[in-house]
């Protein structure tokens, strides 16, 4: 049953990707989708088995390497830890593969798009069952690969192969850290199975290392790495920029990859890896500061971003933060917990973005938007369900599992936990007021599309709401359902071994003015975003006559974009061309193939010119070769 689960998404995909054109569009789409939801329904049989009977197993499929000491197998490890993300990986999967179906209905390649989805499906869960750390970089590189697959989906439209580009290359930056920490572990112990690593972390606490000429503990070293390699995956300051272009994608595809599953691929290393973080207070402490920093300055772009994807693509930067700066202050569980409630709240948003842009005929502007919440109130009622569960609104599953993390960070009593908390609840803060000023612009004020009359607009096909309703379902009832479950009280603890705690976790309680300061701020941010986004129709106006550098400074995002081009483009494209003008046109071309052609042509135009069609020039030639050739003899 264990194996099915990996085998069908990749079945799915051969079938639909190979035999597409044969099988038919809409069999392409049943059978995909079908497989996918088979998938998903056996990983609840996991998790349930995982909750009642605490099951883990650990199943070899094949052996991959024996060479030496490296051993790696093909397998599949059933934990705590991989239960919770075949839950959520196959489960949105399913979800997006059936939306797809009423949202890519116009699309000329759906058997292609449906093969993508099953394959990165495949890929994701090869990455989270793994045992080791080479079949984890399999699952790594894969879902990179299918990123960069369905992010250029429409490989007609430039933008969207830039995007996919970027997204490529920027990922490569964090790969390549990930894997000089798998280079390094292998180095260190001569395995890369987990169990193996694990149980000698404590022998090499003291142990250094040279690296680029400074002396560095080797636990410090192997987190920073591995840390590096999950920064760029899951889009942390400094290598999130492939993100928010990442949206140039189909929005099936930001539901998926860059709201649920692949993103949290970062987050799914570290509290994978707890055994070895929990030995390095400097990996931690750079966890924390990465972490909120991350969610802080995602937030503050996504309150002036138009882009209805885009917002929602740096909510997503700002989430994935949240989960980072749990991590660092050692609340793992809690990490993961915010992972699985995400998953479901985040993805109804995408979707509910989805259908917002499947009404206004791929218009994603939200100026552009407006009036529209009685054409479509059901997808109006979900976004709303999603917003609620995004900003931590009372009792819905953001409320828990956002307030925990700002809860464990004040409990971790150190400098680096107070201002995580602090930033926390300020980020929480203007997560609200973007979230909201998203809904009241989309759905609410007066119509302001000038080229699609406010008739034309329509409510989504069932196809496309049914999956909504079902991810609003755990957006509301995830948090409550599973908080006892996911955040470890005295004796009980559902996480057994697959998460490592060095010291436990503290079991007071903050102040009660702190338990109520987050709520309290984000209630208060709708009746504000009202007023701003809604009310005060020259609010915009009035922000750019006041702080026009801020805002010039929040819309473009920080001005990492063109940082990095000044430090890393321009310089790279000038180094480029001048190695193509000199070394591969004047030295290579030059001296090489095309020097001997052109040699080879001007000596035959000037042997040409013998050709003159006089027959006593003929008999000179011929003499002078012969007196030539007998010259030669005699001297021999």
């Amino acid at each position: 049953m264990e194996i099915l689960i990996i085998i069908l998404p990749l079945v799915a995909s051969i079938i639909s990707g190979f035999f597409g054109k044969f099988i038919g569009d809409r069999n392409s789409e049943i059978i995909t989708s079908l497989m996918v939801s088979i998938s998903a329904a056996l990983s609840v049989l996991i998790f349930y088995e995982v909750i009642v009977n605490n099951y883990e197993n650990n199943i070899t499929i094949a052996t991959w390497i024996n060479s030496g000491s490296l051993e790696v197998n093909w397998s599949m490890k059933i934990d705590a830890l991989s239960a919770v993300m075949l839950v959520v990986v196959t489960s949105v999967s399913s979800l997006v593969h059936i939306y797809s179906i009423g949202y890519m209905s116009h699309d000329p390649h759906k058997p292609r798009f449906m093969a993508y989805l099953s394959l990165f499906t495949f890929a994701m869960l090869m990455l989270v069952t793994s045992d080791n750390f080479i079949q984890l970089f399999f699952g790594w590189e894969g879902v990179g690969l299918c990123s960069y697959f369905l992010i250029g989906f429409w490989f007609k439209k430039d933008t969207a192969n830039k995007a996919a580009i970027k997204a490529f290359l920027v990922n490569r930056v964090g790969d390549f850290g990930f894997a000089l920490g798998i280079f390094l572990i292998f180095y260190l112990f001569g395995t890369v199975n987990y169990s193996e690593v694990f149980s000698q972390i404590p022998n090499i606490i003291d142990k250094k290392l040279i690296f680029l000429g400074f002396e560095v503990n080797a636990i410090d070293l192997i987190c920073i790495l591995l840390f590096i390699g999950a920064m760029g995956k899951s889009a942390q300051i400094f290598l999130h920029t492939w993100l928010p272009d990442a949206m140039e994608g189909p929005t099936p595809v930001s539901a998926l990859i860059h709201a649920a599953t692949m993103v949290t691929a970062g987050v799914f290393l570290v509290v994978r890896c707890s055994p070895i973080y929990e030995y390095s207070e400097l990996a931690l402490n750079v966890i924390t500061i990465v972490g909120m920093s991350t969610a802080f300055f995602a937030a503050s772009i996504a309150l002036v971003q138009t882009d209805i994807k885009k917002i929602i693509a740096y909510s997503t930067c700002s989430q994935l933060g949240y989960m980072f700066f749990a991590a660092g202050v050692g609340a793992y569980n809690v990490a993961m917990f915010h992972l699985f409630t995400h998953a479901f709240f985040k993805a109804l948003l995408f979707l509910g973005s989805g259908s917002v842009i499947h009404a206004f005929k791929n218009e994603q502007n939200i100026n552009y938007m407006g009036g529209v919440w009685k054409k479509l109130p059901y997808t109006y009622i979900l976004m709303i369900i999603g917003t609620l569960a995004l900003t931590g609104f009372p009792f819905l599953s953001g409320f828990y599992s956002k307030d925990a993390i700002i809860e464990f960070a004040y409990l971790k009593g150190n400098t680096t936990g107070y201002y995580a908390a602090g930033v926390g609840i300020f980020t929480a803060f203007l997560t609200s007021i973007y979230s909201w000023r998203l809904i009241f612009k989309t759905f609410h004020g007066d119509y302001k599309n000038k080229n699609i009359k406010i008739e034309e607009t329509h409510e989504s096909p069932l196809v496309m709401l049914i999956p909504l309703v079902l991810l609003s379902i755990g957006a509301i009832f995830a948090g409550f359902l599973f908080k006892d479950l996911f955040i470890i009280h005295e004796g009980v603890n559902f996480w057994n071994d697959s998460i490592f705690f060095l010291k436990p976790l503290s079991t007071e309680h903050p102040p009660f003015w702190f338990l109520i300061l987050t709520p309290i701020l984000v209630i208060l941010s709708i009746p504000i975003s009202y007023y701003l986004f809604l009310k005060n129709k020259n609010f915009s106006n009035q922000i750019l006559s006041y702080n026009k550098p801020l805002y010039e400074f929040l819309v473009n995002k920080w001005y990492f974009d063109e940082l990095y081009d000044y430090i890393f483009v321009i310089p790279s494209k000038k180094l480029g061309l001048f190695l193509w003008k000199f070394f591969d046109i004047k030295l290579i071309d030059g001296l090489g193939p095309d020097g001997i052609s052109s040699f080879i042509k001007k000596c035959s135009i000037k042997a040409s010119k013998f050709q003159s069609g006089f027959i006593y020039q003929y008999a000179f030639i011929m003499l002078l070769g012969f007196s030539a050739l007998l010259t030669f003899l005699i001297v021999k």
